[in-house]
């Protein structure tokens, strides 16, 4: 019998740095912005490949509540530096009005060899996202649990959708930035492993052959993290809202415990045949929240409230074992509101309706994008 995992949970979160008056990118960073960045937040805050992006990093915490304050902290802390600069922070997985082709990538020799690698695809990748780690100790294990994790990927993608523009157009998608994603090689649904052995010799041979340099370079949906002893999800775009960050990670980590709590009686969630993955996968995509997905036991699509009861029912014990009940039964207000995607495309539409102006009505999105951001 394995020993409990931690469990502990991590979230890593990309933002658009943009002018406060206008909502519009930055095309290049203030020479001296990440010094600023690093001397109060050190390790915790990176830059991206485009100058208009930075990365932040939660310390490990063990409690969903940790995840909220360390989620505000930083993107407060970030927005003061920011702000002295005239800009702000906005979270949304593309940015409403940018083109990719104004953007100037980042100096330094890593994102050098990436466009090296991938030509225009990189540079076309104006995208940010949400990744969070979850505590699986040993190697094993963490493979099992990814296998059967995958499953539940387009439920925690659905909710998450902040995506429906490019380029000043509503693409017609919740989330565009899979679709954009998609591109790179080794993206998408992560592939099945018998051991962490089988996974290491897959790693290796892509090493050996030159074909990465890097185990990071492996880009699926859900995968085991190169630097810690953690699986890392990555399929969600970044929330808007803190909040429904929060939630996201902590349903997240419910999840993987009920998987674990399974294995303890000697039982397992079934794998399901990737098309079947990857139809919920496009699904919550297309639709997020508002059309279903798909119960693959009962060959019918269903609609997210069901769904969202059945998993809340399935990880009950998790979360009273974790006392996360509040942040999890959030899934409810993300419902009932409606995700990222959805508010925005509301915005715009009305906004058009009012002023027949697609400038305005995009316009009216990044003013919406730029405060949820900072309402805590």
């Amino acid at each position: 019998m394995h020993k409990e995992p931690s469990f502990s949970v991590g979230v890593e979160e990309e933002y658009w740095l943009v002018k406060k008056n206008t909502g519009d990118l930055i095309e290049k960073q203030p020479p001296d912005l990440m010094d600023k960045m690093h001397a109060v937040l050190g390790e915790q805050v990176t830059k991206e490949f485009h100058g208009s992006q930075i990365e932040i990093g939660t310390k490990i915490c063990h409690s969903s509540k940790e995840v909220h304050q360390e989620l505000t902290r930083l993107r407060s802390q970030i927005a003061n530096i920011a702000a002295e600069y005239e800009l702000t922070i906005m979270a949304a997985s593309t940015h409403p009005s940018a083109e990719w082709d104004r953007q100037i990538h980042s100096e330094g020799e890593h994102y050098e060899s990436l466009v090296q690698d991938f030509k225009q695809v990189i540079l076309r990748l104006l995208i940010c996202g949400m990744h969070v780690h979850v505590g699986i100790e040993d190697e094993d294990l963490r493979i099992e649990l990814m296998n059967q994790m995958t499953y539940f990927l387009p439920h925690l993608l659905a909710i998450s959708t902040s995506s429906p523009f490019w380029r000043g157009k509503n693409m017609g998608l919740n989330c565009y930035r899979l679709s954009l994603f998609d591109n790179l090689p080794r993206s998408g649904t992560p592939e099945r492993f018998s051991s962490f052995a089988e996974y290491q010799r897959l790693i290796n041979t892509l090493l050996e052959s030159g074909a990465i340099d890097n185990p990071a370079k492996i880009w699926w949906d859900l995968r085991p993290s190169s630097k810690w002893p953690t699986v890392e999800m990555r399929v969600t775009d970044i929330c808007t809202q803190v909040d429904d960050a929060v939630c996201i990670a902590s349903l997240t980590r419910c999840l993987f415990r009920a998987l674990y709590r399974l294995r303890c009686e000697n039982q397992s969630w079934r794998k399901y045949p990737y098309i079947l993955i990857n139809q919920n996968r496009w699904m919550a995509q297309r639709h997020g929240i508002s059309e279903g997905l798909i119960d693959f036991g009962q060959r019918k699509t269903r609609s997210y409230p069901d769904l969202a009861d059945e998993m809340l029912e399935f990880i009950k014990a998790d979360m009273d074992h974790f006392n996360c009940q509040q942040e999890v039964e959030h899934i409810y207000n993300i419902i009932k509101k409606g995700t990222s995607a959805d508010r925005q495309i509301e915005i715009f539409t009305n906004a058009l309706e009012q002023t027949n102006s697609s400038e305005e009505a995009l316009m009216a999105v990044k003013k919406f994008l730029m405060q949820e951001t900072l309402n805590f």
